[in-house]
């Protein structure tokens, strides 16, 4: 828990940085790209020191490509 309250008083300190600035210059679009971001970031950090199962991008992608790489190598393997 002492994890959760560190990760989220750094996050606090990050916004108190930030925002003023991206206000003061009216940088809407900024503002929320960075408030997106900094949302998942403290998320998955917070989910990672909970240890929870994170899942990897790597296994979407390579199921996403799986046929189209099952596909090729059939092409390649016929033409021998």
């Amino acid at each position: 828990m002492l994890a959760v309250a560190g990760i989220l008083a750094f996050g606090a300190v990050i916004v108190w940085m930030e925002v003023p600035y991206l206000l003061k210059n009216k940088r809407k679009k900024d503002l929320w790209v960075f408030s997106i971001l900094l949302t998942l970031g403290l998320g998955l950090s917070i989910a990672k020191s909970m240890r929870l199962e994170i899942p990897n991008p790597l296994e979407w992608i390579a199921y996403f490509y799986k046929p189209v790489s099952d596909y090729v190598f059939g092409l390649l393997e016929s033409s021998d």
